[in-house]
């Protein structure tokens, strides 16, 4: 798949976008410590146990807890998330830090819910695409239960909008075209609502410098 900003032309010499856009990918890809999705499958050939097997372990699966859910399945457990929006521009700005902490769990879990949805219904893209104007804006967080991680993430907020999950070691990457952006409508309006800012902020660099609310 060949990203294409709009308007960009064919040349040997690397544009301030395409600079953009190689920066914000390899960080996303450190970040997480690389793109793409890992599934886990039982193996092969395994069996299924006994009678007398079943029978004799029973005690012993009964009497041990249950694992915490984490990632997808534990988006209805979500009770806070930390954002921290990151700019990564060629050209100086003057736009200012945004972090925020969001204890609204409704508001919480509709965001995490939103970033499922992405991800479960990505779909390979063919051909060339062609991307918004890429300004380099991305933001970061994790999702917690009490004090518990259930997963961190990086949404890029401009250009070909990019979305990654990652929980126990497992990370789901997304473009928002297609099915993906389909099944999640409310990305955007979603984050603006756990930070606190106009949806129109989430993908334009804000002058000034602050915060959105309480940090933690």
């Amino acid at each position: 798949m060949e990203l294409t900003a709009r308007g960009q032309r064919q040349s040997t010499v690397m544009s301030p976008r395409h600079v953009r856009g190689t920066v914000l990918a390899v960080l996303l890809c450190s970040a997480l410590a690389g793109c793409g999705s890992v599934t886990a499958s039982a193996p092969a050939g395994a069996g299924a146990p006994s009678p007398a097997q079943a029978t004799s372990s029973a005690p012993a699966a009964s009497s041990a807890p249950a694992a915490a859910a984490t990632g997808c399945a534990s988006v209805n457990q979500a009770t806070s998330v930390t954002v921290h929006r990151v700019i990564h521009l060629v050209e100086p700005t003057r736009a200012g830090a945004l972090s925020k902490t969001q204890h609204n769990a409704t508001l919480v879990r509709a965001l995490f819910g939103q970033f499922c949805a992405a991800l479960s219904h990505a779909s390979a893209a063919t051909g060339t695409v062609h991307c918004p104007a890429d300004f380099g804006i991305s933001y970061t967080g994790t999702f917690y239960d009490g004090s518990r991680t259930l997963a961190k993430f990086i949404y890029g907020a401009t250009g070909c909008q990019i979305v990654s999950l990652t929980a126990d070691g497992k990370t789901r990457t997304a473009m928002m075209l297609g099915t993906a952006a389909a099944a999640a409508p409310k990305l955007r309006d979603d984050m603006a609502a756990v930070l606190e800012v106009p949806r129109l902020a989430i993908a334009q660099p804000a002058s000034g410098s602050g915060q959105a609310g309480p940090s933690r």
